[in-house]
């Protein structure tokens, strides 16, 4: 049975209550996501909280909301947040993306989501796990266009997914008007295959995209230079 806590250096995240656990693809996001200079954030389908709690580490003037659609686990990323530092700027509200833009009337700077996917994926037996990474919860075109009607005209969308799903987010994203910013290629290894990509969307052309690739780790267990320092703020180990 795996641990019911993540410590990081400046807060902790408890997850047993969670269908998705903290993992890698969330500590990307969290890490690699442009917090600079974004006074409102909004991280859609929050889990635990690990994003949102990542996002007021990394921008202490951002006021950040939280939505997460599961009762459990909304309940559990309010505690993992009262219990940081960070508490008087996370809102956590145990809503659906859609139920959330029906009465929204403000604006964000940053949409950020790890959002569920593996669209031909079997279902799960766990109904749980299944709601939290099976896409039928919240569609690539749902996401896009809810997030369409909350960002700012200088905000920015910023996304993982696995890599192979990239040329129908893309499609997606292009149909719903946004444009692509920023985007990193994730290996595992240097001999494998791109596992995820992270992706950055703005509602405006951007006059250059930026793309490069991060590998992981080089041998087992050996992270390279490049992922350590992106998440060195995180990772106690680093």
């Amino acid at each position: 049975m795996g641990n019911k806590y993540f410590k990081f250096k400046q807060f902790t995240v408890f997850h047993d209550k969670c269908a998705m656990k903290v993992g890698t693809d969330g500590v990307l996001l969290g890490a690699w996501a442009d917090f600079e200079n974004r006074r409102s954030i909004l991280d859609v389908g929050t889990g635990s909280g690990l994003i949102a709690l990542m996002a007021a580490q990394r921008n202490n003037m951002a006021e950040i909301t939280a939505l997460e659609i599961d009762p459990e686990a909304a309940s559990q990323a309010k505690e993992n947040v009262e219990n940081s530092r960070f508490k008087h700027r996370i809102s956590v509200l145990p809503l659906s993306f859609e139920d959330f833009v029906s009465s929204a009337t403000d604006k964000f700077d940053l949409i950020v989501s790890n959002p569920p996917f593996f669209v031909n994926a079997l279902l799960s037996p766990d109904i749980k796990r299944t709601g939290a990474r099976h896409a039928d919860s919240l569609s690539v075109a749902e996401l896009f266009g809810l997030s369409k009607k909350l960002v700012s005209e200088t905000g920015k969308l910023s996304l993982i997914y696995p890599f192979p799903e990239r040329e129908n987010i893309m499609s997606v994203a292009e149909k719903e008007g946004f444009y692509l910013a920023r985007e990193t290629a994730v290996f595992s290894t240097p001999a494998s295959p791109a596992k995820r990509v992270l992706l950055e969307f703005s509602p405006k052309m951007p006059e250059n995209i930026c793309r490069n690739k991060l590998i992981i780790e080089s041998n087992r267990h050996i992270y390279t230079p490049e992922f350590g320092q992106l998440v060195k703020d995180f990772y106690l180990y680093l």
